[in-house]
């Protein structure tokens, strides 16, 4: 069979061809690939001090060890996915999983914080492109039948590496394997980086998109450099006490994010396809939810940082010490996160699945 025969349109491809066995292996081979990727967002936040204490790392540097990984996965995610749908889900989640091991492998042998966090800027990317294939590959193997079940377990993967993140850390940082320190936080990845890679090879399915056009380069270039210039005296400013130049690239930043906004609507008023579909944001529903998420975003991962932070270097706690304490407050998390559900479901208007919600009126 041909390669041409074999990469089907995403909208005819399915699993109903495929062994329940082979299928099932496809599952298990992109849920860990999300699992590392939830864990390597937060499994840095207990090891923070170890790593700061090993190699000499500045209070901004430690800063970007976490945001490197976080920036270019933002930032390459939707250009990910539509690779993904030009040149094949699997030859591209097979690529982005393959550096995501090899930078991995970087991050637990760096030695100085700047080759950490040029690994993680690496590491971060890689998942930019592997983690939109899962979600891909989940849609188009996978009828209606069995498709809300294998999104809800990739969502329950995502909560739990998110939460097991720090818990790894502090514990592996703790146990100080082969007196290694941190560094299998990172080690730990190989081996089943290495291991998506080959079942991936046997049992993920080829498919594309024949109907999805070129990336929006530009407007990749655009959002990637405005974020950049936001992101960077943030994190390396208050080290140089906010400095002139500090506010001057913020102010660069939010331009040429007002200036991605009016490339974007050029692009599709000439029927071309944009990298943010801007019409999504005057849907109440989804403009708000995005707001929550991006106050949840910004709050938790500065509360995060900061706290970890304080547990060992203010209260003197251990690794493992500290991620007993982010245990405890995941479990708050949870908690809230049911209550807020709990009182929506009573008290608003559930919004998915419902057709109506898909009006643009809000």
């Amino acid at each position: 069979m041909s390669a041409d025969t074999k990469s089907l349109p995403s909208r005819s491809a399915s699993a109903g061809g495929r062994p329940g066995g082979g299928r099932t292996v496809m599952l298990v081979v992109v849920l860990v690939a999300e699992l590392m990727n939830a864990l390597d967002g937060s499994v840095v936040y207990t090891a923070l001090p170890a790593i700061q204490h090993d190699t000499g790392a500045s209070g901004a540097a430690v800063q970007w060890i976490h945001a490197a990984y976080a920036l270019t996965f933002a930032i390459g995610l939707v250009t990910g996915g539509r690779l993904g749908d030009l040149h094949g889900r699997k030859r591209l989640f097979l690529l982005g999983t393959g550096v995501f091991t090899a930078a991995s492998l970087l991050c637990g042998l760096a030695g100085t914080p700047a080759v950490l966090i040029a690994a993680r800027f690496v590491q971060g990317g890689a998942a930019a492109v592997m983690i939109p294939q899962v979600l891909a590959t989940l849609h188009v193997t996978f009828d209606e039948g069995s498709r809300a079940k294998a999104f809800s377990l990739y969502g329950t993967v995502m909560s739990l590496g998110s939460v097991a993140g720090p818990v790894l850390g502090g514990v592996l940082t703790s146990a100080d394997v082969s007196g290694l320190g941190w560094r299998p936080i990172f080690l730990i990845n190989v081996p089943i980086g290495l291991a998506a890679v080959l079942l991936g090879l046997r049992h993920l399915p080829e498919s594309r998109d024949l109907a999805a056009r070129r990336p929006d380069l530009a407007g990749m270039l655009l959002a990637g450099l405005g974020l950049l210039l936001i992101a960077y005296p943030l994190t390396a400013g208050g080290a140089h006490q906010w400095p002139v130049w500090s506010f001057l690239m913020m102010a660069g930043g939010f331009l040429t994010l007002m200036v991605f906004v009016v490339q974007q609507r050029a692009r599709t008023a000439r029927g071309r396809d944009p990298l943010v579909v801007l019409a999504l944001f005057k849907r109440r529903a989804f403009a708000a939810g995005l707001s929550a998420q991006l106050v949840f975003g910004l709050l938790s991962g500065v509360f995060f940082l900061a706290w970890t932070l304080f547990m060992q270097d203010g209260l003197g706690l251990s690794p493992r010490q500290a991620a007993a304490g982010f245990v405890v407050a995941s479990l708050g998390e949870m908690a809230g996160g049911w209550l807020t559900m709990s009182l929506a479901g009573r008290h608003g208007t559930p919004c998915w699945p419902r057709p109506p919600c898909a009006d643009t009126r809000g």
